[in-house]
């Protein structure tokens, strides 16, 4: 034991020498946080939205009107009014609106009669979001603009009425977890791979060769070095994470006990197949060409980012076996649920498991030779 601790030792100073490291490892993963959870979590507004309108009728012009309140209120979009088609689909192309409305001549006459008044949205499909945007605003207005001005008592249609459980999750909450789980893989990256490689091209690694240490010892002094310094990372974001994010109570003892539990469990599982990986690696530039492929081989069909419901098959294999999948699926649990451990008993599970399968095999794989 005293040789272990005499290992995670060295690697401590040496950790706390290079403040460079810990930057990386912790502030990397608090920014990607903070950008990605406000680039991506927002309300799509303020669109450029075209107005083509061929009738001038009273009907046409209350749904001008309608389109105009969107702009002033929700401001989804704002409305720029056309006479020349030509030239309103010329500023679509190009980029200076995001789609365009056209009333037709009979819109008036049709919505009189009855006969099924039509209007035409032609949008920018290049960019998904924005024209989801449009369409559904466009669609909650024709549902007002054709509503009953005065709604009956009772009706035969089946309605739906929604009962949300938990509070309102904005999406840099959603990421949270991930973003938890990513701070914890680039300090086992760093500490289980990068550093590894380099006592081992520098010449470092020699030294413990020439010791009586078995090579368990030197697996689990490596190991447990590389998960202290994740277990770290890992805090640091459970902690300040919670509060940038907007948690409620972020700093709970209860829930920050759960959560170093589990930070610990994906600590040590991350770096155990950092260590797997690497037990047979002899190249420093190794570990840094298969980071980016790690990263988006682990991280993306863990459900970080996207629900993995909507993934293919081949794709929830990878899910099935990524311990990333268990830890993002936990950390939600905590986050977002302020479950206790029971809601997160197989995710434990599985990570523990994980680390003695890959520990075992990276001590059967390791030489104590040059």
């Amino acid at each position: 034991m005293n040789r272990i601790l005499a290992m995670i030792e060295r690697d401590m100073l040496r950790f706390r020498a290079s403040p460079t490291l810990m930057i990386v490892s912790m502030v990397m993963p608090l920014v990607q946080l903070v950008v990605l959870g406000y680039a991506f979590g927002g309300k799509v507004k303020n669109l450029q939205v075209g107005v083509l309108d061929h009738d001038h009728c009273v009907p046409a012009i209350k749904l001008r009107e309608m389109a105009q309140a969107v702009g002033a209120n929700a401001r989804t979009f704002q409305t720029v009014s056309y006479s020349d088609q030509t030239q309103a689909l010329h500023d679509l192309r190009n980029g200076k609106i995001n789609a365009l409305i056209t009333i037709p001549p009979e819109f008036s006459r049709k919505v009189l009669a009855g006969d099924n008044p039509r209007i035409a949205l032609v949008e920018d499909n290049t960019d998904q979001f924005s024209a989801s945007a449009v369409e559904g605003n466009l669609n909650e207005l024709l549902a007002a603009y054709n509503g009953k001005t005065v709604p009956s008592r009772t009706s035969a249609d089946a309605t739906l009425s929604v009962v949300e459980v938990y509070p309102y999750v904005p999406y840099i909450q959603f990421l949270l977890p991930g973003t938890i789980a990513l701070a914890i893989f680039v300090s086992a990256m760093i500490g289980g791979g990068i550093i590894f490689i380099d006592d081992k091209a520098r010449g470092l690694h020699e030294g413990y060769l020439v010791t009586p240490i078995s090579k368990l010892e030197l697996i689990l002094g490596f190991t447990l070095s590389g998960a202290a310094k994740a277990i770290i990372a890992g805090f640091v974001l459970v902690t300040l994470g919670s509060v940038i994010a907007g948690i409620p109570d972020p700093l709970n003892p209860i829930r920050l006990a759960r959560m170093l539990l589990l930070v610990m469990a994906t600590a040590l599982a991350l770096i155990s197949m950092m260590f797997l990986l690497m037990v047979r690696v002899s190249d420093p530039l190794v570990p840094r060409a298969i980071f980016g492929v790690l990263n988006t081989v682990l991280f993306f069909p863990s459900g970080a980012v996207y629900p993995t419901q909507a993934f293919p098959g081949w794709m929830k294999v990878i899910t099935t076996f990524d311990p990333f999948t268990y830890a993002v699926d936990g950390f939600k649990q905590l986050v977002l649920k302020n479950t206790g451990l029971a809601a997160i008993g197989f995710d434990l599970f599985y990570l523990a498991l994980f680390t003695i399968v890959t520990m075992a095999a990276a001590t059967l794989l390791f030489r104590r030779t040059l």
